[in-house]
């Protein structure tokens, strides 16, 4: 969208915020509530289109600006909005609403901004590891304790850069896994640009290597040219298609599928589960999916699948887009059961937009296989 109608939105939005709370705060915090919101105002828009800026340190610095207002910015939106219909409610059952009407005005910035400065915290730690055991039925036993770890949705770009994905890695690598999943959304912009900070990926170890699949925004960021760069450093990139590893006395079928959005770019990369299981050999008696979007699971249940793992959904990231999360994806968030399949879905390793992660923080997953009954 040009830089000029999405101004004209965002003045419109942090207009209606300081219509509703500025009148009931006091100097000197109503000025400084409308210097926030005139900034936030012109810097988020701003900081969306920085990347179109020639100049790497004006542009990082904008976005950086712009991507935090943002952040600030819905939580002030968010609570304006429930200030609102908090005021409407109390209206039609009590005689007077001015001492509520006045703490309430007070509340909002100050939620806001801790609620911010919270989720930023979250948001720019190295990801703590979750563990989670999986039971499968019939699983042989020298596949018990096989550990996955896996890391989706780091979104390495404007804020997030070689730095912050080393540390991901140093810490995956002190799970000492047999295999390392990544679930896409690995990047938002082009190898060119981000090639050098997505190199740490080379580092990763675990016994059977690093299997990875596309999301939606690989598509966004040139798919084609990141599966290229990511074979170069070593990962494997599986494009409806599987491996086999042979783990002791016993196989395991690692299978993957191109985003399930991904035809919308390129009609030979529709996602395909039973392609992507088609030839696995009959011995192998544990199949593994990895396909970014949850919602591919039904298609996985039906290829025979046990497990898939997925990302795409950050759990949310923060209030309230966890609320609609359910509207697209059959899960947000954890292991759920669907038939026979189980489903992971990650939190995220990184974040995505705003540096901001409230009540979904993110996680880099040690998955573990057990007996089912165990």
């Amino acid at each position: 969208m040009p830089f000029m109608p999405l101004t004209v939105i965002s003045a419109l939005l942090h207009g209606y915020i300081g219509w509703r709370l500025v009148p009931n705060l006091g100097a000197p915090w109503s000025w400084a509530l409308i210097a926030v919101l005139v900034l936030s105002a012109l810097l988020m828009p701003m900081g969306l289109l920085a990347r179109r800026i020639r100049n790497r340190s004006l542009s990082d610095a904008l976005t950086w600006a712009g991507l935090i207002f943002m952040g600030l910015f819905s939580s002030l939106l968010v609570l304006t909005l429930g200030r609102d219909v908090v005021l409407l409610g109390a209206s039609l059952v009590m005689e007077s609403t001015d001492n509520l009407v006045l703490w309430t005005a007070q509340a909002v910035p100050v939620v806001a901004g801790i609620v911010t400065l919270w989720g930023f915290v979250n948001a720019r730690r190295r990801a703590a590891i979750v563990t989670v055991d999986v039971p499968i039925r019939g699983l042989p036993a020298a596949l018990q304790g096989f550990t996955i770890a896996q890391i989706s949705d780091i979104h390495v770009g404007p804020t997030i850069k070689g730095p912050y994905l080393q540390a991901i890695v140093d810490a995956v690598n002190g799970i000492d896994a047999d295999m390392v999943a990544v679930t896409g959304d690995l990047v938002d912009g082009s190898v060119a640009e981000l090639g050098a900070h997505v190199a740490p990926l080379a580092d990763l170890r675990s016994r059977h290597g690093t299997f990875f699949v596309t999301g939606n925004h690989e598509y966004y960021s040139g798919a084609h040219a990141w599966i290229r760069e990511l074979r170069r450093l070593g990962l494997t990139v599986l494009m409806n298609e599987h491996a086999v590893l042979e783990h002791g006395a016993a196989s395991l079928v690692v299978a993957g599928v191109a985003d399930y959005s991904a035809h919308h770019f390129d009609p030979t990369h529709r996602s395909d589960p039973q392609t992507a299981m088609a030839g696995a050999p009959a011995h192998a008696l544990v199949r593994l999916l990895l396909a970014h979007q949850p919602r591919s699971a039904e298609a996985a249940e039906r290829a025979g699948f046990q497990l898939q793992l997925s990302g795409h959904t950050h759990g949310g990231q923060f209030f309230p887009w966890n609320l609609f999360v359910p509207l697209q994806q059959p899960f947000t968030a954890g292991l759920h059961k669907l038939k026979d399949l189980w489903v992971y879905t990650s939190r995220g390793t990184g974040y995505w937009g705003p540096p901001k992660r409230f009540g979904a923080p993110s996680e880099i997953t040690r998955l573990r296989l057990v007996p089912a009954g165990s």
